[in-house]
């Protein structure tokens, strides 16, 4: 299943409470639940004014429905490419 980066422009999001949070968390649950297809919140991360949220759909459109029916923006939604961390670097290593 594809994986993607949602880019959500939400002022103030760096100052959102761990109240708020919750909240949204709990709405996108519930959204996730209610899609009836496969569909995975992995992970998101605050910073600044924006919210990066990791998700793993079928297709974008996917996405761009679960930020309708959860009253979330999805400035920009990306399809990851390929994934690299520490755990990576052994892979291109040359012997």
């Amino acid at each position: 299943m594809p994986r993607f980066i949602i880019e959500r422009e939400i002022a103030g999001a760096k100052d959102l409470t761990d109240e708020q949070l919750a909240d949204i968390a709990q709405t996108s649950n519930g959204v996730v639940d209610s899609l009836g297809v496969p569909y995975t919140w992995v992970t998101s991360y605050v910073a600044g004014d924006k919210i990066y949220c990791v998700h793993d759909a079928d297709d974008a459109e996917t996405i761009l429905e679960h930020a309708r029916r959860g009253g979330f923006p999805a400035n920009k939604v990306t399809v990851v490419a390929h994934e690299i961390g520490p755990h990576t670097a052994s892979a291109g290593a040359r012997g």
